[in-house]
């Protein structure tokens, strides 16, 4: 298991983003983590305005700052939303798509928490939003929070490709929620099968290299969860076959789950997040929180500022 020992969450005040805050209290208290709560106060759009306030933009800044910290202060010490943890509170000048990723490294933080902001989110998110530059330029975990935190998580669904760093998304998963039910997805498709159609090839055949490839994957399942500490007990492992983000959401409702992990590589950051991509879409479309673990080996694309 991963230990989570340090936990950002950014938030802009909104209601929405306040869930991503109540969870990070909530893992913060499962897991005895430090918890940090951050606030990008977006100072340096005052500067266009500076002719304009004639002087005043210190008092202002100072008045927009205050606001903050004591409305962030009176939703922290609210004993119903803090599960008791004590949270250090970061007020930061700049833009929150430039401070938080600054700000997580500079606190070093295992896990980074930000809130879906629901109706719009996709077209937000491909814009250039906060998520989008920490989704594409992080090493570290990013958990998109998009539902109010009830509980901690009860079902969690980890999307299993089997590409580098996958132990370390299903590692991740395990040390975020200790006590939920982990379901382990690999979604395959024939390699060519459409092809093989194409080509004449029998229907017989086609569901032999199907049956073959549901079998290799559901051995390389087991494996997987048995190098991360898993007994057959502690999870369902799920091989299906069929377009990847379709299937995914389909085993979101089935089981129910209200976590989602899925992994990125370094080496397709960018690719990985273009309109249509399976993390993209994934995070777009399902209605449950998403978790994107990066694998840290990997280098990571430059990214030109979002």
């Amino acid at each position: 298991m991963i230990p989570i020992s340090h936990v950002l969450a950014a938030t802009d005040l909104s209601s929405s983003s306040l869930h991503a805050v109540d969870r990070g209290f909530q893992i913060a208290s499962t897991t005895g983590a430090r918890y940090t709560v951050l606030h990008a106060l977006g100072l340096d759009a005052l500067d266009v305005l500076r002719e304009l306030l004639a002087g005043r933009t210190a008092a202002l800044s100072e008045k927009i700052a205050q606001e903050a910290r004591d409305s962030l202060t009176q939703a922290m010490s609210d004993p119903v939303r803090n599960q008791g943890v004590s949270a250090q509170l970061a007020l930061e000048d700049g833009a929150a798509a430039v401070v938080v990723p600054q700000q997580a490294d500079a606190v070093d933080a295992d896990l980074v928490l930000l809130g879906a902001h629901g109706k719009g989110f996709l077209q937000r998110f491909m814009v250039g939003s906060t998520a989008s530059r920490l989704l594409r330029t992080s090493r570290r975990p990013v958990l998109l929070v998009k539902e109010p935190c009830r509980a901690p998580y009860r079902r969690i669904l980890v999307a299993v490709d089997f590409s580098p760093g996958v132990e370390r998304a299903v590692r991740t998963a395990c040390a975020l929620a200790p006590a939920a039910s982990l379901i382990l997805l690999h979604v395959f498709e024939v390699p060519f099968e459409g092809k093989l159609h194409y080509a004449g090839v029998s229907e017989e055949v086609i569901h032999q290299y199907r049956f073959e490839a549901r079998e290799l994957a559901t051995r390389r399942l087991h494996q997987l969860a048995a190098a991360v500490g898993l007994a057959k007990g502690d999870y369902v492992a799920r091989v299906v076959h069929g377009d990847a983000t379709r299937q995914i959401l389909h085993e979101e409702e089935q089981y129910d789950c209200d976590l989602i992990v899925m992994g990125k590589h370094g080496t397709h950051v960018t690719e990985e997040l273009l309109l249509g991509s399976v993390t993209k879409r994934v995070i777009a479309e399902s209605r449950s929180d998403v978790l994107v673990v990066v694998d840290r080996q990997a280098p990571v694309d430059p990214v030109a500022p979002a």
